[in-house]
């Protein structure tokens, strides 16, 4: 395999967590409200690709192959949840 294979390969790899991320970094920037439109869309997008990115290493590790259901839905939650954390305080309590 040649190095332009190998490119190709890693890029595929990582398309899933570049795909939600800057897809749930944009949609909450539009959608979240005061506090996602506060912070930075694309340091909020990289933050949840390098998340993303672990976990899909995580997965393959742990499950011995890539592209497990499991894995992708440890993806979303966790890129899920770096969002939620990044968009503001989370355990703020917000007055009734």
């Amino acid at each position: 395999m040649g190095p332009l294979d190998i490119l190709f390969h890693l890029l595929n790899f990582v398309a899933p967590a570049a795909a939600v991320s800057l897809l749930l970094s944009m949609a909450n920037g539009v959608l979240g409200g005061a506090a996602a439109r506060r912070g930075d869309v694309w340091r909020r997008c990289l933050v949840n690709f390098i998340v993303g990115s672990l976990v899909l290493v995580a997965g393959l590790a742990l499950l011995g192959r890539d592209g497990k259901m499991m894995t992708y839905l440890a993806l979303v939650l966790a890129i899920a949840s770096s969002e939620w954390w990044l968009t503001g305080d989370p355990f703020k309590r917000r007055p009734s």
